[in-house]
């Protein structure tokens, strides 16, 4: 359905993800407050959509009535509130104006103006070169974005061959755009160590899994990993940071044979690859539709055998290397190295 590709695209992102499950409590902590945010936000978003789509989409969004748009909540989530806003199908349109948008409303995890400009300036760089929506609004509190037919993959989805295949080539021509954004390698640690500090700030309650963050010596294993990364060659390349089922679309109306689509590039960043091909192979293991807490399922079972690393990372290469001659003992080369590389 086109309301749960757009739902799923604007859900909670890697650093939504662990931000929570780094602080989770033992038991299951009580819903119902963000269930009042989000019908409370939602409240409020019916009553001010109509503006924003009247000042930022013109035509015939400018004569329709606030009571007969139509305003449908698709997600609420710790990243985004999605909204899906229509023009009433009796009234015409004015000119080339769309008859429905994505309404985007920022939430807890984009902290700070600077992240909110830069995620828009990716944004609207990646719909120019049809790698992404289109952009048709951007304003303090968030955006209009194009409404697209399609639904995000499910997890098991991940490890079709023909669909991993297009996520790899969909990964490798990323990596290879140039984009106008420091080209240090920071986000990693720098998120890592953010997520850190939060853990080390909780106030200390008597509860128990508080001693096992200690116990694991997470700033030490922290060192241990720049070390054995720093022996690792990788290239920096632009990121996604954030290739998981619900941040690819499977497009219900395929264009030039494009069947899938990647969302979500509030994370996005100049990163070291193996980072990107790796976590993608790590959300494999992880349901993040499961209805139960801590609200999702992992199966380690699930990580890619080397079988399916291998199919990937020789589309991915294929992609990389395309036009170029490359021997046998130089592909297999390449493999092998690529497989260090993203499992390290």
């Amino acid at each position: 359905m086109a309301a749960e590709g757009a739902a799923v695209a604007g859900g909670g992102a890697a650093g939504g993800r662990l931000a929570m499950d780094s602080a989770a409590p033992a038991k299951c902590p009580d819903a119902a407050p963000s269930r009042r945010r989000f019908s409370s936000l939602s409240r409020d978003a019916e009553r001010r959509a109509s503006q924003w789509c009247r000042e930022y989409l013109g035509g015939a969004w400018r004569r329709v009535p606030p009571e007969e748009l139509r305003v449908q909540p698709v997600s609420g989530g710790l990243s985004n509130l999605l909204f899906r806003c229509s023009l009433p199908d009796h009234l015409p349109s004015v000119g080339e104006e769309p008859r429905e948008v994505l309404l985007r409303l920022y939430g807890a995890i984009l902290q700070g103006v600077d992240s909110l400009v830069l995620e828009s300036v990716m944004f609207a760089i990646l719909a120019e070169r049809s790698l992404g929506p289109q952009l048709y609004g951007v304003f303090p509190e968030g955006r209009l974005e194009q409404y697209i037919p399609s639904r995000p993959l499910k997890t098991q989805e991940l490890r079709d061959p023909a669909l991993s295949a297009t996520i790899a080539t969909k990964m490798a021509q990323f990596h290879g755009m140039e984009m106008p954004f420091a080209k240090e390698p920071r986000w990693l640690f720098g998120t890592m160590e953010r997520y850190l500090k939060q853990i080390q700030d909780l106030p200390l309650r008597g509860l128990p899994q508080l001693n096992l963050l200690e116990m694991y010596s997470l700033k030490d294993e922290m060192g241990s990993l720049r070390e054995l990364l720093s022996s690792t060659p990788s290239p920096v390349v632009f990121c996604h940071n954030d290739i998981q089922e619900g941040n690819i679309l499977l497009l219900s109306e395929p264009k030039n044979a494009e069947s899938l689509m990647l969302v979500d590039f509030e994370y996005s960043s100049y990163n070291y690859r193996g980072f990107d091909i790796g976590n993608h192979f790590c959300e494999w293991v992880y349901d993040y539709t499961h209805e139960e807490w801590p609200f999702y399922r992992a199966q380690p079972a699930d990580y890619p055998t080397r079988g399916q690393q291998l199919h990937f990372i020789r589309h991915y290469l294929a992609e990389v290397k395309k036009g170029e001659t490359i021997s046998q003992e130089e592909q297999r080369k390449l493999e092998e190295d690529l497989l260090v590389e993203v499992n390290r």
